[in-house]
């Protein structure tokens, strides 16, 4: 096994946030110690905490463990992001990977509100969504097309978005997962306990998560060949890249945790009180359940002390958990909190009042209304134009057009199959791919697909169409040109004659059970040098679960347009016919780096099956930031992509410090009271940024202003870090204001020494941009720490 240095084994202290007693078991995560000010969930835990006094202990323990207790009938819970997974007549929306890429704030909100509308019109109380992690450390990682990127900011920016969407339709989102679950090699090990469990196919339509058959219960964390691998990781980077974001989910309603299966230092995250309880319930004051992934949970009684409020009968039982309440291992206290969190969101939402009946998976109960208008909209805007030589895009008055690829076409059943990543099915899905694997999957009633639209098209269009169904590239003996009239030789150079554009369908598929093989795919890159050395207008299509090299034919004369996703859901075809022949602007920007190379990527991350200590010694350097570090060139730069109009920015950027016309102090520790989404000065708006944005062509379309910042040298931090985006609609020669506002916590930095968020004395540099590197105009501001500020600073 991989050595760990020293340096990185003292970590995650628990310094003195909470006191310990006899049991171990921290009394500030108890939401009746009164360390946390619940604000607007004061409410539900006055209705949770006088409900649970009416319960004896054998109620309280049913309670925790799913069952019925009077009136209350317990927690319907579902996956998924995508939909309500497993269930006929539903909507099936885009996957994560492919919502972000919208860079749209209010895309994903709405999308969200009516994906909760979905599960409550199912009777389904609490949904596991959003996948907030793994974040995507490395390229390889199985299950980024169900993420939303690995920049800790954006990533926590709009899952806030996302749980406020699901919140906002009165179902609990419940993010996973609780934390660092950055692989799915080694993930789980071999001792299976219940109270969990996105699996290959997710959790089944009940109120209970898929259970263990194992019944054993143990109440020891020491290490055995049947571990999950364990994170090493240091103090700095674990709360401003992997715990930063949740701060967000926090804030913005998220009722309930998952907890992870792999190991944080040593110790499972289910079943560790410096991650659940000192962590997420004190720093973070979250108010809601934590319940964990399948195999996630190890013990009865350390868990339970932990953190972990649900779980299964099997596990937490009258033998179990009830003895060690008797006994004095799990205080009368812990059980209460837990079974005042089950109630948590169920009151905070108002399910008490009127909530749906619960529907099975199979019952015909309508929910869509007109959520397919949406989720083309959502597909549509989240597809990244990466190149476009000689205005290639949109496809306009062509006579003959070829496409090429098993990805254009429908798999020969379906529109859902029983793929499964543990089976080893990948690394490129032979048909449509339009979801990815796992918990993350959604459930399609239909599937538009590029074949049926072309062929719609040409019927209404008049233009000549041909296609060639197979990643597979075959040449004729006479070389491939067409036959006698509109007969085709049965080779892809013959598909390829007299054809003014020819579009190749490719795709990466991967999903919860296994991490990728690969980056990149010798069969379907093969396809596209073969159609582009006999087409002059090779235009390719890439849907993805992550980075999708594509060095092997950018650089092709004849490659002349790329557009870019993720999975686009039901809606796939009709998104993807939307921006080929113009009816959508391209407008989505890359939430990952592509590189030139595969070596380019940090080799470090790219997990080993016989290696169960993961050193994550690159700290915040993952993705665009080890780019920087490295100064290495990328072939696609984070917040990349192009549009079918020009935009410019204007060369005026105005930073100011904001105080509301009140006296503040800027710099320094934050000094808030501990609240639902943790100290409640980090959020505190302390600056602007203001720029323009000028559409300088002749079309509508959108631009995504982004902006990033340079900590002061003392700070320690990456050269560049997205703080801040907007996307602005812009019709032709009109132009816009935009304005970024920076909360005290977006210019704060962990001290690991003070365990607090820290403003440091010096110059934050502002850059306005179209992508990490692409910087149009900066500005800059100067901090003092601890020196009082009046009104508002402008510099440049």
């Amino acid at each position: 096994m991989k050595q760990v240095s020293a340096s990185l084994l003292a970590l995650l202290s628990l310094g003195s946030l909470a006191s310990a007693d006899a049991s171990n078991n921290y009394t500030a995560q108890l939401l009746s110690s009164g360390t946390i000010k619940l604000g607007d969930w004061q409410d539900a835990y006055d209705k949770a905490s006088a409900f649970v006094k009416t319960l004896s202990t054998s109620d309280k323990l049913s309670l925790v463990v799913g069952g019925e207790v009077g009136n209350f009938t317990g927690l319907h819970m579902l996956d998924s992001s995508s939909n309500p997974l497993g269930y006929y007549y539903v909507t099936n929306w885009p996957a994560g990977l492919a919502m972000v890429m919208t860079w749209d704030n209010d895309a994903i909100h709405k999308q969200a509100k009516a994906l909760g509308s979905e599960f409550r019109g199912k009777g389904i109380n609490l949904a596991y969504a959003p996948t907030l992690e793994p974040l995507g450390r490395s390229a390889w990682g199985g299950r980024q097309g169900e993420t939303y990127g690995p920049d800790s900011y954006f990533a926590g920016a709009m899952r806030g978005r996302f749980v406020k969407g699901i919140s906002d339709a009165g179902v609990i989102p419940s993010t996973k997962h609780f934390i660092m679950n950055e692989y799915e090699t080694n993930r789980e090990g071999t001792t299976s306990m219940g109270g969990g469990g996105g699996g290959p196919g997710g959790a089944p339509p009940n109120k209970r998560r898929r259970q263990a058959t194992n019944g054993t219960v143990l109440d020891n964390s020491t290490s055995s060949s049947s571990d999950a691998y364990t994170v090493h990781i240091d103090d700095k980077a674990y709360h401003e890249t992997y715990l930063a974001p949740f701060y967000d989910t926090v804030k913005n309603g998220m009722g309930g945790a998952m907890c992870a299966m792999n190991r944080v230092n040593g110790l499972y995250s289910c079943e560790s009180q410096d991650l659940l309880a000192k962590y997420l319930k004190v720093e973070l004051g979250f108010p809601g359940i934590v319940h964990a992934d399948i195999s996630g949970q190890r013990t009865a009684i350390n868990s339970a002390n932990a953190g972990m409020d649900y779980s299964s009968q099997n596990t937490w039982s009258n033998s179990t958990l009830g003895v060690a309440v008797n006994n004095g291992s799990v205080t009368t206290a812990r059980l209460d909190d837990m079974a005042i969190r089950n109630m948590m969101g169920y009151f905070h939402l108002n399910q008490d009042q009127g909530y749906p009946d619960y529907a099975s998976n199979t019952d015909y109960v309508e929910v869509r209304r007109n959520h397919a208008e949406l989720a083309r909209t959502c597909a549509a805007s989240s597809v990244v134009l990466l190149t476009n030589k000689n205005s290639a895009l949109p496809l306009k008055s062509k006579r003959s057009i070829s496409i090429f690829g098993s990805h254009a076409a429908p798999r020969y059943f379906g529109p859902n199959t029983e793929l499964d990543v543990y089976g080893g099915v990948g690394p490129t899905m032979q048909g449509h791919m339009a979801v990815v694997g796992g918990s993350g999957m959604g459930s399609l009633a239909y599937l538009t697909t590029p074949i049926q639209l072309f062929n719609e098209r040409a019927a209404k269009d008049g233009f000549q169409l041909r296609w060639w169904l197979n990643d597979t590239s075959t040449t004729s003996s006479s070389g491939g040109v067409a036959g006698s009239g509109t007969e085709l030789k049965e080779s892809t150079v013959g598909v390829t004659a007299n054809s003014d554009a020819c579009v190749v369908f490719l795709n990466a598929w991967a999903g919860e059970g296994g991490d990728r093989s690969e980056l990149t795919n010798g069969t379907t890159d093969a396809l596209v040098n073969t159609v582009a050395d006999n087409c002059n207008n090779t235009i390719v299509v890439i849907n993805t679960v992550g980075p999708r090299l594509v060095d092997a034919w950018i650089e092709h004369d004849n490659v002349t347009g790329v557009l870019y996703g993720g999975a686009l859901g039901q809606e796939s075809g009709n998104a993807l016919d939307d921006v080929l022949f113009g009816a959508v602007n391209p407008s989505g920007r890359l939430v990952h780096t592509i590189a030139k190379n595969e070596s380019d990527y940090d080799a470090n991350t790219r997990v080993q099956e016989d290696n169960l200590e993961l050193d994550f010694s690159e700290g915040n350097y993952i993705d665009y930031k080890y780019f920087d570090q490295q100064a290495i060139e990328p072939r696609y730069a984070f917040g990349y992509g192009l549009s079918y109009t020009t935009f410019e920015y204007g060369s005026r950027v105005t930073a100011q410090l904001s105080s509301g016309g009140n006296k503040r102090t800027m710099g320094g520790y934050s000094t808030g009271a501990r609240a639902v989404r943790g100290r409640e000065d980090l959020w505190d708006i302390v600056a602007t940024v203001t720029t323009t944005v000028m559409n300088t062509g002749g079309v509508a379309g959108a631009e995504v202003a982004q902006l990033y910042l340079s900590f002061p040298d003392a700070a320690g931090e990456p050269a560049r870090q997205l703080r801040g985006f907007e996307k602005v609609v812009l019709e032709p020669y009109k132009t816009a204001t935009v304005t970024f506002e920076l909360r005290r916590r977006d210019l704060s930095v962990w001290d690991t020494a003070a365990q607090n968020w820290k403003m440091e004395s010096g110059d934050y540099v502002f850059h306005v941009a179209a992508s990490s590197r692409d910087l149009r105009a900066n500005a800059t501001l100067t901090i003092q720490s601890g020196v009082s500020l009046y009104g508002e600073y402008g510099l440049e």
